[in-house]
């Protein structure tokens, strides 16, 4: 019996005022799954009963997409077509009693499953992404996170092609069938949404460990892979016992399992999924060995192992109630994996790359027209709200309540909000709740910052009277206009800071009568507010929003010679390298403006000099040191403007870096020969720090393309014993002026690594990120190379991504055949993974940013993209761009 399908409609919202509890809930669920590529058998056993909290008599309503019904069976009787209906993807069974065990059968076609949502294929594997609403590809289910329910799951398929077969909690029983198949039964003791259901088949192989838990549990811990993966496990295996760790010693977290799975599969959507004991983890985000993988790499291994084992308890033990809800688990859990990778690298510069992501990513969501709360009040497709304001800017949320309670009381509030809500579908308001019983401190208009949408400006100025020995700090808060949100009220922002006197110190701060120490954090919370310190003797520079203390656009009208005493004083590394950037912007904003005028280029003496004093200072973090060197990205200096100008700005910085290669050449070269390392590579905390300051020196010396530093860049791609320094050399050679120093080296690097997708992926990347012209051309031939497929989205990721994202300049070609290759992909892909198309289409809905001329290129391609049959997910993407 198949479904009955109407003619399509334009896709309805869903709005949070709107939520209602479940109708019915799922006490058990038995699931007996036959994997086969194209029919796949599922039959489901739900126990059911009546929910006594909502009206009497609702009918039951299920949730399943793309199904095929075979068999429907209530308290053990066959219904009949008329009992039930299915169609526009429910399964509505009209009249039922209060408690019964409902029966249907299934099948469906994971090879495909092209969307990579629900069960699916990928190469020779079956596996399953649930998140968010996948499990209705599956089976029929009551499809929504407040539904906790306990899995047992029977597996069964041809044992020679799928010796393997996993699933949530622990395996209870497992034997052989006839016609060469068998089975695994597993069994998930915790209660759990169906978004955290998993399912993996296929011919794989493990490294196996074992983590003794804080009271003396013993934990098996499975990373599996295809074999010839195997070798790129060790790295994982680590990061996943140390944040195992971790959250047992900041967080007093223990895993509760007697198993941890992870497997990498090449074909993922999203990063990782924090499935209950059975993480899915894209390849990219698990697999890493020195040979094939950069520093880079091996950091976003970590990061990503530690979220998703963190998400066990701040997701899985407590859930969302709700998908509006979703910042309560990502924003929370980014915050926590955030904190871990801090404390096992350098903590400075992981602000820094965090920081710098928010203030140009999502900076601009903010800015345009998919702009939306932390905690949306309405989607279309929720696939489209796993966005970086949801993460990152709802891990900043999280930051300024762990700023205001204090480290002490911050650990107390989340031990009572898990304590009190495990095993509970949650909301934001459930957690905040804790913070304010622990702290006793009032979050009402702290709360503004889930239902606001946009990024706050803080405009800022002091006054020094030396007579009254006072200084005078003036904050006004200011949130842009955002669709569907005009008026905005003033937030509750708190500003960490300090006052840097002449002698390069900091100074006690007096704030009404209460001496604060040098650094207090001041609580912002009406559109205007003076603070007074006294007994200040000599004029200070204000070092402000130190360590970022809240997501806010910070205008202080800095002089060139206060950032350059604020970027070698200010105790706070994080402020010191935002003086560097800040400089380095009004640097480069003189540069556009000359380029506009026609005037001739010339780079302002003060950046130069205060690269020379870092470049000869005794900076001892060269972590640090390197970032503070690297110039503002263009997409951070698009950011300072209404109207984008991306010629001038790429022309600005391309001749910002040649001016300090050569003003600084001697010095670039010094400082790359002392951070040559002599010994085995290792992804640890200094000896990333030397190759990151080494390959920033070397990237200024290129900008010459000088005879010597092209000898030299060839010599570290010819010798380089790490990915991290042959990638680095490769991608210079790659992208000078001159193509052929880039075609061998491309070439060798190629035919080297066409075994493994991951080093492929690098390879397509910085082809098409060569700023020179050709770049479009390159991505087109590449578009058809054999390794290149629509329907891996790494490998899409890697190429149009790439070239969309971060080769600004060639995307945003004045002939807009870069807008019209963007549409055309994102059409196919519309088709084939709705999911990915609606990511890809992002570049282009900010057109109202640019100028005029490509404004109107931009908005005939989405205009062209709107006349095709969408996918919701691509739908709402396109409708808020030409609503904007």
């Amino acid at each position: 019996m198949n479904a009955i399908q109407p003619e399509a409609a334009q896709p309805q919202a869903i709005y949070l005022k709107d939520y209602q509890a479940p109708a019915f809930w799922v006490d058990q669920v038995k699931l007996d799954v036959a994997l086969d590529d194209h029919q796949t058998r599922v039959i489901s056993t739900l126990s059911l009963r009546r929910n006594d909290q909502r009206e009497a008599g609702l009918p039951l309503v299920l949730n399943g997409q793309g199904l095929t019904l075979k068999r429907i069976e209530l308290a053990g009787q066959p219904l009949a077509e008329t009992d039930y209906q299915y169609q526009e993807d429910l399964l509505t069974v009209a009249r039922v009693p209060d408690q019964f065990t409902l029966v249907t059968e299934v099948e469906i076609d994971p090879a495909n499953n092209t969307a990579l949502e629900g069960l699916y294929k990928s190469n020779t594997m079956f596996c399953t992404q649930c998140e968010a609403e996948g499990f209705r590809r599956i089976t029929f289910f009551p499809d929504r996170p407040d539904v906790l329910t306990r899995f047992t799951t029977r597996i069964e398929a041809d044992q020679q092609r799928f010796p393997i077969l996993l699933s949530n909690g622990n395996p209870i029983e497992r034997g052989e069938l006839d016609n060469g198949r068998h089975f695994v039964t597993w069994e998930d003791p915790f209660p759990k949404p169906c978004y955290l259901f998993a399912l993996v088949g296929g011919n794989l192989q493990a490294v196996k460990d074992t983590f003794t838990t804080m009271s003396g549990r013993e934990v098996a811990l499975e990373i599996w892979v295809e074999p010839e993966n195997l070798h790129k496990c060790d790295h994982a295996m680590r990061s996943l016992k140390a944040s195992m760790r971790w959250d047992e010693q900041t967080y007093g977290r223990e895993y509760d399992l007697d198993i941890f799975m992870i497997v990498a599969v090449n074909d993922f959507n999203m990063g990782a999924m924090e499935n209950k004991g059975l993480n899915i983890f894209n390849s990219a985000c698990v697999l890493a060995e020195p040979k094939s993988e950069t520093d880079a790499a091996f950091q976003r291994v970590e990061g990503v192992v530690g979220h998703e084992y963190f998400h066990n308890w701040s997701g899985n033990r407590v859930t969302c109630r709700d998908w509006f809800q979703l910042s309560l688990k990502e924003g929370f859990t980014v915050y926590r994996d955030q904190s871990f990778s801090a404390d096992m690298n350098s903590a400075p510069v992981k602000r820094i790359e965090d920081v710098a992501m928010l203030r140009t990513a999502q900076f601009a969501e903010d800015a345009g027209p998919t702009a939306h709360p932390v905690r949306p009040d309405h989607y279309i497709e929720i696939n489209n709200f796993y966005t970086l304001t949801i993460y990152e800017k709802g891990a900043e949320v999280v930051r300024m309540m762990a700023e205001l309670l204090g480290r002490e009381r911050f650990r107390q509030a989340t031990d009572l909000y898990f304590e009190r809500h495990d095993g509970e579908a949650a909301t934001v308001e459930d957690f905040v709740a804790c913070m304010a019983e622990v702290s006793e401190l009032d979050f009402s208009q702290f709360m503004r910052w889930y239902h606001q949408a946009g990024t706050p400006k803080i405009e800022a100025s002091g006054h020094f009277d030396a007579d009254a020995r006072t200084y005078q700090l003036t904050l006004r808060q200011h949130t842009p206009a955002t669709p569907g949100q005009a008026d905005k009220l003033p937030l509750h922002i708190p500003v960490r800071m300090g006052l840097v006197g002449p002698n390069g110190h900091d100074l006690p701060l007096e704030l009404n009568g209460e001496q604060l120490g040098t650094e207090t954090v001041l609580h912002l919370r009406e559109a205007e507010q003076t603070f007074t310190f006294h007994n200040i003797a000599a004029e200070p520079v204000p070092s402000l929003l130190r360590g970022f203390s809240a997501p806010v656009k910070l205008a202080f009208d800095y002089s060139r010679e206060q950032l350059a005493f604020l970027m070698a004083h200010d105790s706070d590394g994080f402020n010191r390298w935002d003086a560097g950037q800040r400089l380095a912007v009004l640097a480069l904003q003189h540069l556009v403006n000359q380029i506009q005028a026609n005037e001739p280029l010339q780079l302002d003496p003060a950046l130069i000099e205060a690269t020379r004093t870092l470049l000869n200072g005794e900076m001892t973090d060269k972590a640090v040191l390197a970032e503070m060197l690297r110039l503002p990205s263009e997409a951070y200096l698009a950011e300072q403007y209404e109207q984008v100008d991306v010629d001038a700005i790429h022309k600005a910085r391309s001749f910002a870096r040649k001016a300090l290669a050569d003003a600084l050449y001697d010095d670039f070269l010094r400082l790359y020969k002392v951070n040559q390392r002599v010994g085995d590579y290792a992804p640890e905390a200094n000896q990333i720090a030397e190759r990151s300051l080494k390959n920033t020196c070397l990237g200024y010396l290129m900008a010459r393309e000088d005879e010597a530093t092209i000898a030299l860049t060839q010599e570290q791609f010819n010798c380089a014993d790490n990915m991290t320094d042959q990638r680095a050399a490769l991608t210079l050679l790659a992208h000078a002026e001159d193509p052929r120093l880039g075609a061998e080296p491309l070439r060798r690097f190629g035919e080297s690594w066409a075994h493994d997708p991951l080093v492929m992926d690098q390879w397509f990347s910085l082809q098409v990120t060569r700023p020179q012209a050709d770049a479009l051309d390159r991505l087109k031939m590449l578009m058809a190379h054999p390794a290149f497929s629509l329907k891996n989205p790494n490998r899409v990721r890697a190429l149009i991504g790439a070239f969309v994202g971060q080769n600004r300049v060639n995307f945003h070609r004045q002939d807009g055949q870069g807008y019209q290759l963007l549409a055309d992909v994102v059409i196919e892909l519309n088709r084939l993974n709705p999911q990915i198309a609606a990511r890809l289409v992002i570049p282009l809905t900010r057109w109202k940013r640019m100028t005029s001329e490509r404004q109107d290129m931009m908005k005939a391609q989405l205009e062209r993209i709107r006349q095709e049959s969408l996918s919701p997910d691509l739908f709402e993407i396109i409708e808020k761009a030409l609503a904007a």
